[in-house]
């Protein structure tokens, strides 16, 4: 790199350090109608452009206004100094932004770019145009007529039509003032949210029409200027016959949307107004007021006597988007009412974008000539796209329609320049004709195209050719060094010392290589390794001597070619797997994952069990291993065996590794309850029992782990009054609240434990009967109750219409008294007729036999029973139970009492009752097991407990009742039913009565049939 070159590089470096790049914006104030070349602002000075004095530009620092050809521009900018001066144009802010009454919105805006391109940047100068008051406001007509009743009442308001003013703020209306009102007339201004005024005209008198009919005066409007300017008008109010009500409109303020491509008569808006008067007062007349603009009276009609307004003329959105009509009614009084109707003009895709195109490089005769060695980012033009629509249709991309090295780079909304994307070639291509298009985005969309002609001028830039861009190699890995891999070469177009070239490797080559710079000879200068990499890509240069050089690169790729110097190897030493013990036989339980850093067959590893190939096998390729036993976590937890990997070289390399696989739980085992260790079991709550004690608790277990071993408790029946709840971790039963004389008796809960498994919770059910009462003196009396609860469906609450013995002790004492009483009459009445009617001998007879009766039960029938006990001993195989209650003959008058037989075999008490075993699973439902979950009604998530009727036998009627699980439920009661008699106050208590049982199965039992004789049953 020569001297030149170097400053060359220096100069635009520091160009880029004293100039920010890209675009630019700079605001200034500018009064209308200022005179020609009065001075703006300085650009020079106001964008802080400096540049050092050693930096050397291609052409001199040149601000040049970028404007369209044809246009008139209102300012000029001085090329050297950057000076901004107004031109003889005249500045007219009505003008430039007619309809916009802001003070801060209208702008005129010019581009100006900043050259040469080494300190390139395009500035867009905006011009804020204050106003001055050169415009005086005018009245809609010099003659203004009211028309005014002449009842009407003093200090009412009459409307009078407001000037206008085209200019804003203080130089707009500021002030109305009105002549010669005779003192009969005052005036005052109303102020509108929008900021205009409007004139009222204000009653201060009696008006009376015979006496004076018309008034004639003036009203002078004034702006806020300096001077201020003004206007007069004649103001006659005529005094009119008496039309007491004036029209009301429905609606006062209407806002419609219309589309600008509407055809002409369409209905825009209907208005709606009514008169209280009859007559022709009612006769309501519809106008446009004078306060429209011109251009809304010339687009829209109003039928006079319907309040129909249609469009007149075809609307444009884009010359006006939003008309705002004031339409009067009036009945022929003199103060019409008032209603506006918006209309918002919608857009329509109706017009097609524009193309401006502002040269920054001048053309000749239409064609921009660019160097071919003019620098990336060259500024060519400025392309400004327009489109009127809104929205979407006036969204609007630029773009060429095919590939050329310039692009449209976005500087400012809609503007885009058109610059060098890559180096030109005038060997490759000497003219280009741009096609620039311009597409809005409605639908259909709108386009729109400019060519724009680029000749390129020929410099001398042939840069070297490679005979190949792309060079491949190969070599094995472990190679000697200093080996040499290729010869390079090239070519060049050109000629001389600008055909020399030389070869240089790329700076993306890594050290392992040379390459001889005059020959282009490459070698390996060590030894190459291809699990370190296998594979190297960088570039060499070929460099021309030309001034300045040129150069050209290609891309060198070396493949390192494998040998077998590497061992399989696992992602671990030891492996570990954690699979539910459910997974079937063949299922996946893991996947082993090898390498092998060498390649090809080198990396082909086949994968074996060294030990326990009989319980797992694996896929030699894949490593996935299944089990071809099924899991038991109760009987084994984890398997390890060693797996070994070899690779498929010519000289086989292997290596082994460890593999363990932990059974997981699965939920398979439902809850068992221990406590309570019967269903026919109950618990003594004593009435004294404070709320909050504990009185009894249940307890269960799973022989899952984990979750599934996680247990919750809760009541689910039986406990309507809410007397008790429990914890659902501890399984306590607690006394909710303090036990009054309603809750005493016996209750019973059905309890619910589940544990938490997952994906399905399991559960079991149990029942606890606990009995509410000071003492329990009569044991047999409360095991009778449990043995009748347990006939009861689950679904029923027992104890919700029991009555309690002590809180009807009164009740049985009278009705016994009663039913004494009319015994012994029917005793002493049926005696005497009997000893009317029999002889003395049936008398004794007749006395012998009853007082058999009364002493002892027929012994008979007791050997009987005997036998049928011992007759119905159950084998270990029964499923089924009976309980039968035999009703006693009605001719044998010895059998009057109840005898019953309990037939509950011995071997299912000793086994059911017998201690929990915590080293066995404990035994859940079988499958074909009633569950006690499905004893419910079908409101609740399982169906009611149902009592099904036996096919009768006569002369005897049964009823089956399906019996709880007997897993983990028990029954106690009675091996005979005899009578119990007490001379104990407690009606529990009895002085006799023996009582054994419960269920003692080596099996579960499902189903248990209990056999009512009818008679008991009722």
């Amino acid at each position: 790199m020569d001297l030149l070159s170097g400053t060359y590089l220096l100069a635009v470096l520091l160009a880029c350090i004293v100039f920010q790049s890209g675009a630019q914006e700079k605001n200034y104030t500018v009064r209308e109608e200022l005179p020609e070349n009065v001075l703006i602002g300085n650009l020079l000075k106001d964008l802080n452009l400096t540049l050092h004095p050693d930096v050397p530009l291609s052409s001199p620092l040149q601000f040049k206004l970028v404007y369209k050809t044809g246009d008139v521009p209102l300012v000029r900018v001085e090329e050297n100094t950057g000076e901004i001066f107004t031109t003889a144009n005249r500045i007219d802010r009505e003008k430039l932004c007619s309809g916009i009454f802001s003070e801060n919105r209208c702008f005129y805006e010019v581009e100006v770019a900043v050259l040469p391109d080494e300190v390139f940047r395009l500035v867009k100068i905006r011009f804020l145009i204050e106003d001055i008051n050169d415009n005086a406001p005018l009245f809609p007509s010099t003659v203004i007529n009211i028309s005014i009743p002449e009842n009407t009442a003093i200090n009412s308001r009459y409307s009078v039509p407001s000037a206008i003013d085209p200019d804003i703020g203080v130089n707009g209306i500021q002030h109305y003032e009105l002549l010669k009102g005779q003192n009969v007339f005052g005036l005052d201004i109303i102020e509108t949210p929008e900021g205009d005024k409007w004139p009222q005209l204000i009653v201060q008198q009696i008006l009376d029409r015979e006496q004076k009919d018309t008034y004639v005066m003036k009203i002078k409007v004034e702006d806020g200027g300096s001077p201020p300017r003004s206007s007069t008008a004649i103001l006659q109010v005529t005094v009119t016959d008496v039309n007491d009500n004036r029209p009301v409109f429905k609606e006062n303020d209407i806002e419609v949307s219309v589309p600008e491509n509407a055809p002409v008569g369409t209905s825009v808006s209907q208005l709606h107004a009514t008169d209280a008067d009859l007559g022709s007062n009612a006769q309501i007349h519809f106008y446009f007021s004078n306060q429209i603009s011109s251009l809304a009276k010339r687009l829209f009609a109003i039928d006079n006597t319907t309040g129909l307004i249609t469009i007149r003329e075809p609307l444009d959105r884009e010359e006006s988007p939003v008309h705002k009509l004031t339409v009067l009614a009036s009945d022929g009084s003199s103060t019409p009412s008032r209603a506006t109707v918006t209309v918002n003009v919608t857009d329509i895709n109706d017009n097609v974008p524009s193309i401006d195109t502002r040269y920054i490089i001048n053309p000749v005769n239409g064609t921009v000539l660019l160097s071919e060695k003019a620098p990336l980012n060259t500024k060519i033009a400025l392309i400004t796209v327009m489109d009127k629509d809104a929205d979407l249709n006036g969204k609007v991309t630029c773009f060429t329609d095919h590939d050329v090295p310039f692009r449209l780079k976005p500087v400012f909304d809609n503007q885009f320049l058109l610059e060098t994307a890559t180096f030109l070639d005038y060997e490759a291509t000497r003219e280009y004709a741009i096609k620039i298009v311009a597409s809005d985005s409605g639908k259909p969309p709108l386009n729109q195209s400019a060519m724009l002609l680029i000749k390129i001028k020929d410099e001398n830039d042939n840069a070297p050719v490679f005979t190949q861009p792309i060079i491949g190699l190969s070599i094995p890995e472990n190679n000697a060094p200093g080996t040499q891999l290729t010869k390079i070469s090239a070519t060049d177009a050109d000629s001389g010392r600008n055909a020399e070239i030389s070869y240089i490797l790329g700076s993306d080559a890594p050290p392992i290589f040379n390459l001889d710079r005059r020959t282009g000879i490459l070698t390996a200068v060590r030894k190459l390794d291809r699990e370190k990499q296998d594979r190297y890509s960088f570039t060499v240069l070929a460099k021309d001597n030309g001034m300045p050089p040129l150069q050209t690169n290609a891309t060198v790729t070396v493949s390192v070619l494998d040998q077998n110097d590497n061992s399989p190897a696992f992602t671990h030493n030891e492996y570990n797997f954690y699979v539910p013990e459910n997974l079937p036989m063949y299922g996946t339980v893991g996947l082993i994952t090898v390498t092998d850093a060498d390649s090809g067959e080198n990396a082909a590893v086949s994968l074996s069990i060294l030990n326990g190939r009989d319980n797992f096998i694996i896929d030699p390729l894949t490593g996935v291993i299944r089990p071809n036993i099924t899991f038991d976590r109760e009987q084994q937890g984890s398997y390890t065996f060693q797996v070994k990997a070899v690779d498929g070289g010519r000289l086989q390399r292997s290596s082994t590794a460890k593999v363990t696989i932990n059974v997981v739980d699965v939920n398979d085992n439902r809850p068992v309850f221990v406590i309570p260790s019967s269903n026919y079991s109950y618990e003594l709550v004593p009435t004294s029992a404070s709320p909050g004690s504990v009185v009894t608790r249940v307890f269960a277990v799973d022989n899952d782990t984990g979750m599934n071993a996680e247990l919750r408790y809760s009541i689910i029946g039986g406990n309507s009054r809410g007397l008790f709840t429990i914890d659902q971790l501890t399984g306590n039963i607690t006394l909710k609240e303090k036990v009054i004389t309603s809750d005493h008796g016996l209750h019973r809960l059905v309890i619910k434990v589940n544990d938490l498994g997952q994906p399905e919770s399991l559960y079991t059910i149990a029942l606890v009967h606990l009995f509410v009462n000071e003492t329990v003196t009569n044991s047999s009396y409360v095991q009778e109750l449990v043995r009748r609860n347990m006939e009861t469906p689950i679904g029923q609450n027992v104890g919700d219409g029991e009555i309690t013995p002590q809180t009807n002790d009164y009740v049985k004492i009278i009705i016994a008294i009663i039913a004494g009483t009319m015994t012994v009459i029917l005793v002493i009445f049926v005696t005497a007729l009997v000893r009317c009617r029999q002889t003395p001998r049936h008398k004794v007879v007749q006395k012998n036999k009853q007082s058999g009766e009364w002493v002892s039960p027929n012994q008979e029938n007791r050997q009987i029973k005997k036998k049928k006990k011992k007759k119905k001993r159950s084998p270990k195989s029964l499923l089924l139970n009976f309980v039968t209650i035999e009703e006693s003959k009605p001719d044998d008058p010895a059998h009057e009492h109840i005898n019953g037989t309990l037939d509950i075999p011995v071997e299912l008490e000793e086994q059911t009752m017998g201690k929990y075993n915590w080293a066995t699973t404990p035994t859940t439902f079988k499958p074909d097991s009633p569950d006690l979950a499905k004893h419910y009604k079908s409101a609740s998530p399982q169906p009611t407990f149902q009592i099904k009727p036996e096919t009768p036998v006569p002369p005897k009627k049964h009823h089956v009742i399906q019996e709880l699980p007997l897993d983990n439920t028990f029954v106690v009661g009675c091996d005979s039913l005899s009578k119990c008699s007490s001379s104990s106050s407690d009606p529990y208590s009895v002085s006799e009565c023996s009582c054994q049982g419960g269920f003692k199965t080596p099996g579960p039992i499902h189903t248990r049939q209990v056999i009512f004789d009818r008679g008991i049953e009722k």
